[in-house]
């Protein structure tokens, strides 16, 4: 079985650019409001919110009307987008982590096609899906996974 596992960080960090999409229309959504309805600790929210500050994708504020806002709309960030800054790599084997690939036997390998499948079917389908999409599928309480 293959277990491509995303991170704790990865999935507060969807969750944090979620409630801030959600949140953000009245003014900057401070962290300790983040943590508080996310159930995450605030300072873990630090480390997370100064790596997606970093990559341009939230703004922050200081002082007393601080916190952060998303830069683009939620309709611009993808899974995808998030996870890479959080997890780095999502490639299904470490010979993937590179490109080009600097395995000894990617020129000969006959399993390399398969995990090459694999990773185009993993970036097309987090690629595929926005925060708006999960916002909108969130109001709708659909049970169906998001295409």
């Amino acid at each position: 079985m293959i277990a491509l596992k995303i991170s704790t960080k990865g999935r507060y960090a969807l969750r944090m650019m979620l409630d801030i999409a959600e949140h953000q229309e009245e003014c900057f959504v401070t962290l300790k409001d983040i943590a508080q309805r996310q159930a995450i600790s605030k300072k873990y929210l630090e480390q997370i919110a100064l790596q997606l500050t970093q990559a341009g994708m939230l703004r922050a504020m200081r002082g007393h009307q601080g916190g952060y806002r998303l830069v683009k709309t939620p309709r611009e960030y993808t899974v995808l987008q998030i996870l890479r800054i959080t997890e780095g790599s999502l490639a299904p084997v470490a010979c993937m982590d590179q490109d080009p690939n600097q395995c000894e036997r990617c020129g000969f390998c006959p399993t390399l096609p398969v995990w090459q499948g694999l990773d185009r079917v993993i970036q097309a389908y987090l690629s595929g899906v926005t925060l708006q999409d999960i916002l909108d599928r969130s109001v709708d309480h659909a049970e169906a996974p998001l295409d």
